[in-house]
């Protein structure tokens, strides 16, 4: 009997050292890595603005009487390149920019508060840095809708309109035990981290890396930065704030702006009605509620569909002021 234990033993060892290994040459392969893609981090587009002793990065593109924003949502690896595929229908007509976070694409990590009035304090920051004026037409996707509503009744004479892209707002979550993902994102930064999503590859959560509008160089871009700004103390602090957020945005009243609101079927697929029915019970059911069929990022997804509503928003913005 003492002969079988020990076999057994051995064998765990043996089964402990190998895990051991595997898991230090992943760890060592990502820090390897991370070196190697530098020069693909780098290859920043958009304009640098000194926000709060930071870099931050607003890519612009198009001309037009309206102005449409885009804000991503928490943790996308590269706003500039994951919206393209919406942006891209809209810039022969519009003026659009997308601005990227502390923590997020090209932008510097920090060490700075991540509640929603720092947030957006820098959003504005950013786009008046970069020479963007007023009025905005919003676009959010996903966490980013509770910075969009927040800038609407902050200053409403900033926001023309919002389009969201599933986005989060009141009712989506309990704002008093409110923490977004906080225990399954700290795993997830601890696996980027240890390098396992270099055998997992992210373009299963990223549609726009499996889309033929980004280049090849483009999506090797959007990879590396994933692989470097996932696992960071910026991202974290931010989920951390998710419940204070939310209840700021539940205190203030419903917009009295255009709004169209994307929900898709795919989010919450065990509770999708659920899901898809939080913009009709916030606005009461005066706002339009397009439900889709498709995964979380609806910009990319249903991107023709997404750029028809805002081009509807700007028409009805332009009909009130008698353009």
């Amino acid at each position: 009997m003492k002969k079988v234990l020990k076999r057994i033993g051995l064998v765990l060892l043996i089964f402990l050292l190998i895990d051991i290994l595997a898991v230090g040459g992943l760890f060592l392969c990502h820090r390897i890595m991370l070196k190697k893609e530098a020069p693909l981090r780098e290859k920043a587009i958009g304009t640098p603005v000194t926000v709060d002793g930071g870099t931050m990065y607003v890519y612009s593109e198009g001309e037009g009487d309206q102005t449409v924003v885009f804000l991503s949502g928490y943790a996308t690896a590269s706003p500039i390149y994951d919206f393209r595929p919406l942006y891209r229908l809209l810039s022969d007509e519009f003026r659009i920019a997308v601005v990227e976070r502390f923590g997020y694409g090209f932008s510097d990590q920090t060490d700075l508060p991540r509640d929603i009035d720092t947030l957006l304090s820098e959003t504005r920051q950013a786009l008046a840095g970069a020479g963007i004026e007023g009025p905005f037409l919003l676009c959010p996707h996903s966490m980013s809708g509770m910075e969009a509503l927040y800038w609407a009744q902050q200053y409403p004479e900033e926001i023309s309109g919002i389009c969201f892209s599933d986005a989060a707002i009141p009712g989506a979550y309990d704002a008093n035990s409110y923490d977004p993902d906080a225990p399954l994102d700290k795993l997830m930064a601890w696996t980027v981290n240890l390098g396992f999503w270099r055998v997992f590859s992210p373009d299963k959560s990223f549609p726009a890396l499996r889309s033929s509008v980004l280049t090849d160089e483009e999506k090797a871009v959007y990879r590396a930065l994933f692989q470097a700004n996932r696992g960071s103390k910026t991202l974290l602090h931010e989920a951390e704030t998710g419940g204070q957020s939310m209840a700021k945005v539940e205190a203030g009243a419903v917009p009295d702006i255009p709004m169209i609101f994307f929900t898709t079927t795919g989010y919450e697929p065990k509770n999708a009605e659920e899901w898809c029915s939080v913009p009709d019970r916030y606005t009461n059911g005066t706002a339009e509620n397009i439900r889709c069929d498709c995964g979380h990022y609806v910009h990319v997804e249903r991107a023709e569909e997404m750029a028809a509503a805002i081009r509807k928003i700007a028409a009805q913005t332009a009909a009130e002021k008698g353009e």
